[in-house]
């Protein structure tokens, strides 16, 4: 049988560090790679924590994500929404199916779950779809379209104005938008809480906003085409709000490239916190999102439903906080 010192041998980490991953100890801050280690080495290796007066889970949860698994790595904001997932499922002794949309018959491979959490965007018919697999159903980063349904979503029109805010009080006034467009299966384009919430803040605080709003994907090679448009066309704004951290660490390198200094000339908000943040050039301030909480809680809340199934849904948002580092200044008077 398998200790807790071969998986930490295989995973290339201490003991003590295992033993915390794999006790879902919040306290732990780790790379969303370091965390995933472990829990395969676990996997592998079949390893099982001792129990005391335990009764082990028959349930099964499935994790269904609606990026590809290489999408999904490339975004580690909807990674540790999974591992949230999978960490809660590991401390509680519940099985894990997991499956991406793009994998080949992903829906029959969660015709057996007992729970279901669906990560991302989903058309109507998709969740109905999901609710015929099980009643236990939780979506993350989308709202429920109907009240017995529960979701989890981030609080975005709060965590923008208080992003907005921050910038506005350093004196910026020309602020530019760059945004991902996200289209759901039936090819409409789902509306994005983040923009609607820039244009309402500045609309409050008489900003001028159109010449400055870009939007394409939320990927780094986006931000920095979007940026380099935005310089080249004469609009330069003094400061940059990001709708993810990919986004804004391409237009980032994008202003550096073309002679701006950040946060001198230009400063930058993104928004998610993703682990290369701190890695930037300068550290770069975000909207810290608590993905792997949003997973962690999602997990408990099925787990809940599974064991007193409800006919009412809960529809949850969990609050942002900026995360301060050195992408921002006060704007040259």
């Amino acid at each position: 049988m398998a200790t807790l010192k071969d998986v930490a041998k295989k995973a290339g980490v201490s003991s003590a560090a295992a033993s915390r991953i794999l006790n879902n100890d919040a306290s732990l801050s780790v790379p969303p790679e370091t965390r995933q280690k472990v829990l395969d080495a676990a996997k592998a290796l079949n390893y099982q924590k001792k129990q005391k007066n335990a009764v082990r889970s028959a349930y099964t949860m499935g994790i269904l994500q609606w990026f590809s698994s290489l999408q999904e790595l490339e975004d580690s904001y909807y990674l540790s929404i999974r591992q949230g997932i999978e960490d809660f499922c590991l401390a509680n002794c519940l099985n894990v199916v997991r499956t991406f949309k793009s994998d080949l018959n992903c829906m029959e491979s969660l015709s057996l779950v007992d729970g279901l959490i669906c990560i991302g965007k989903f058309t109507a018919d998709e969740i109905a779809r999901f609710k015929e697999i099980s009643d236990s159903l939780l979506l993350i980063d989308m709202a429920s379209p109907d009240p017995e349904t529960s979701s989890i979503t981030l609080d975005f029109e709060q965590a923008v104005s208080d992003a907005l805010e921050y910038l506005f009080r350093l004196g910026h006034r020309k602020i530019a938008y760059l945004g991902g467009l996200e289209y759901l299966a039936d090819g409409s384009l789902f509306p994005d809480s983040r923009k609607r919430a820039f244009l309402s803040f500045c609309e409050s605080r008489g900003i001028t906003s159109l010449p400055y709003i870009r939007e394409e994907q939320f990927s780094s090679e986006s931000g920095y085409r979007m940026m380099t448009e935005l310089l080249e066309s004469g609009n330069v704004p003094s400061a940059v709000f990001a709708a993810s951290d990919p986004i804004a660490l391409g237009a980032l390198n994008a202003a550096k490239e073309q002679g701006f200094k950040v946060p001198g000339d230009i400063s930058f908000i993104g928004f998610d916190d993703i682990s290369l943040c701190r890695m930037a050039s300068p550290p770069l301030t975000t909207v810290h999102a608590p993905a792997y909480e949003m997973g962690r809680y999602g997990a408990g809340i099925v787990y809940h439903l599974l064991k007193a199934p409800s006919d009412t849904g809960l529809q949850i948002k969990m609050p942002c906080h900026l995360a301060l580092r050195d992408s921002c200044r006060e704007k040259k008077k």
